[in-house]
């Protein structure tokens, strides 16, 4: 049985938390039984965590504790741009534009122009010229959008901070680095999904 299990059915006790039906393709794969069973349990946990990123249910909370009027999705958007300018998971730092915040928010670019008239018109974002070539649009941060972004990152840190405070360092950097390789690994699988249906 997975290691944390009993912790997530404890935090769950105001409802059944039950394993669906193993695949048959799980049941066949070479793992023991434990580590098949320590599959499902990080499948339930998986789908709770996508469950609550897919509805913004924690950076909501953190939002209307900093009295931002922001959709979760929209700040989304703003937290986009602050990668992008500043290079975070990518090779160097660029001026933001729809297109990368798109590319960034892995969405359609319509999607990606309303949020960035959404951070426009609440004073988030403006629009200027770049720096290399002064017909291309660019989005900037302004000072409110600094500080809405700072703020909301602050208030994360906090409560990421207290949530890791019981954890073990090891547990610390192992957590990382195996949630890193699983992301990873989804990454891989994602491009291999995409160009197999492009093949066909």
């Amino acid at each position: 049985m997975c290691r944390y299990a009993g912790h997530i059915r404890s935090t769950m006790s105001h409802r059944a938390f039950k394993k669906g039906p193993m695949a048959p393709t799980l049941v066949a794969a070479p793992f023991s039984d434990a580590a098949k069973d320590a599959l499902m349990e990080l499948d339930g946990a998986l789908f709770l965590w996508h469950r609550m990123l897919h509805k913004g249910e924690l950076t909501g909370r953190l939002i209307a504790q900093s009295g931002i009027d922001l959709d979760p999705a929209i700040f989304q958007g703003l937290i986009a741009v602050v990668r992008i300018t500043h290079g975070v998971g990518r090779e160097a730092a660029a001026e933001p534009t729809v297109g990368m915040i798109a590319e960034e928010m892995s969405i359609d670019p319509s999607r990606a122009s309303r949020i960035a008239s959404e951070l426009i018109a609440g004073g988030y974002l403006t629009r200027g010229a770049a720096q290399d070539d002064g017909r291309k649009s660019v989005l900037l941060l302004t000072e409110k959008g600094h500080d809405a972004f700072f703020t909301v990152r602050d208030l994360r840190w906090q409560r990421m901070v207290t949530l890791f405070s019981g954890w073990s360092e090891t547990d610390i950097e192992t957590f990382s680095d195996l949630f890193g390789r699983y992301v990873e690994g989804v990454m891989d699988l994602k491009a291999e999904v995409e160009a197999e249906a492009k093949a066909w």
